[in-house]
């Protein structure tokens, strides 16, 4: 049940979190932080700095902050660090670009959305759409296997779309669509693609001009850094858009998509953090005793955090499995190690509250999928949701597996 070169423990012993002894499966609504995360933030706020500039010590650490957050972060997506945008959350990102993105559409055009995503990735483009007069048009998953196919996007793609907005995995229950396929209809239409990472980002190596997504959207405090959001594209396509700005602050890019000044401390645990996950599978220097490129070593880790997460999710399923009346859902060819499972006869916040009693932290609800809900039959009540994160050992996976059978009955 171990990646080759995937050492949990050590892992484990950098999370000071993990000492209060709960087991975690909260990781898709926001992972549990690093020591050298949190170090990076401390040192950041308690070290001479100002805004940005070159004159002084305190201006040119801050600059220095910005500029390394960006690198970091364009090694994690294989993106051009000027295309990089820092706000306050992905939410609050892809609102402000919609609202910019929107001045140009009118009657007549149309705006794709999905119902596999969370309404960050929608309601920002229903009420952009409604503001100027377009049409939305919506992209249905199929709720047997949970799989939002590509020639669903199609059947709602036209002429006139405008934008399709597609997640790059579920938050509520892991499936990964088919994002180059997906891309290769819409770019067909001659639309743009807005693609929500926000939960892709923190399990899977990303590579967003290979997935063919024109703008792609992600948060730190996913995977193991501070909160707020991150907007990656392509800095010419960024170039033709204009946001709305106060009249003084800079109209460079990516700068002018920036509102106000930049929260430094949470750029430098981002970066921790982006460093962290490059060293999940420590890796032996160049032939010259250089360190590899983070590029190369984020590749390197996320593979074996890949292999270590899908181990532990068959070890999970089995176990559920043999419990009574339990459903999970999605069957998708391709997922996160996210599931989402309702149980006959007990309410999926009962489930939390007996999980919570024995040290294991995984919450229920919708979790903000609010039209992926609702498609599963789910409404407003959702589920049980399990997420497995880089810390997870199979300690904590026993843990829930008999905490639910315990709870619901079955199993061994």
């Amino acid at each position: 049940m171990h990646a080759p070169g995937y050492d949990v423990d050590r892992i484990r012993w950098h999370f000071p979190a993990l000492r209060e002894g709960a087991a975690h499966f909260d990781g898709p609504g926001g992972s549990q932080v690093p020591d050298t995360v949190a170090t990076a933030v401390v040192e950041t706020l308690t070290s001479a700095i100002s805004n940005r500039g070159s004159v002084t010590p305190a201006e040119r650490r801050a600059d220095r902050v910005v500029v390394d957050a960006r690198e970091a972060m364009g090694d994690l997506l294989a993106v051009d660090p000027a295309g990089i945008v820092f706000g306050r959350s992905a939410t609050e990102l892809t609102f402000h670009l919609a609202r910019t993105l929107a001045a140009g559409w009118g009657p007549g055009d149309e705006v794709v959305v999905s119902r596999l995503d969370h309404d960050a990735n929608i309601r920002p483009w229903v009420l952009a759409a409604e503001a100027a007069g377009a049409t939305v048009r919506w992209a249905d998953f199929d709720p047997a296997t949970g799989e939002l196919e590509p020639h669903a996007v199609e059947a709602v793609v036209g002429e006139r779309t405008r934008l399709v907005a597609v997640t790059a995995a579920s938050n509520l229950i892991g499936t990964r669509p088919d994002v180059p396929a997906i891309a290769d209809v819409v770019h067909a239409a001659g639309a743009l693609l807005w693609i929500d990472g926000v939960h892709a980002s923190a399990h899977v190596a990303t590579d967003v001009p290979a997935s063919g997504a024109d703008f792609w959207v992600c948060s730190p405090y996913k995977f193991l850094g501070p909160h707020h959001g991150v907007l990656a594209a392509d800095p010419a396509l960024l170039e033709t858009l204009h946001p709305a700005k106060l009249l003084p602050s800079s109209d460079a890019v990516p700068e002018r998509f920036e509102l106000g000044t930049l929260p430094y401390e949470l750029l430098a645990g981002t970066t921790a953090a982006v460093d962290f996950l490059a060293d999940l599978v420590p890796g032996d220097p160049t032939s010259d005793g250089t360190e590899r490129p983070r590029r190369e070593r984020l590749l390197t880790s996320f593979a074996a955090l890949e292999e270590h997460e899908d181990s532990l999710l068959a070890a999970l399923e089995e176990r559920l499995r043999a419990i009574p009346g339990l459903t999970a859902y999605s069957n998708a060819k391709r997922r996160t190690p996210t599931l989402l499972v309702t149980v006959e006869g007990h309410e999926p916040q009962a489930l939390r509250e007996g999980l919570a009693a024995r040290g294991v932290n995984a919450p229920a609800g919708h979790f903000y999928a609010w039209e992926c809900s609702h498609h599963l039959g789910l409404g407003a009540t959702g589920g049980l949701r399990m997420g497995l994160a880089p810390y997870t050992n199979a300690e904590d996976v026993d843990r829930l597996a008999t905490g639910l059978e315990t709870i619901c009955g079955g199993g061994a």
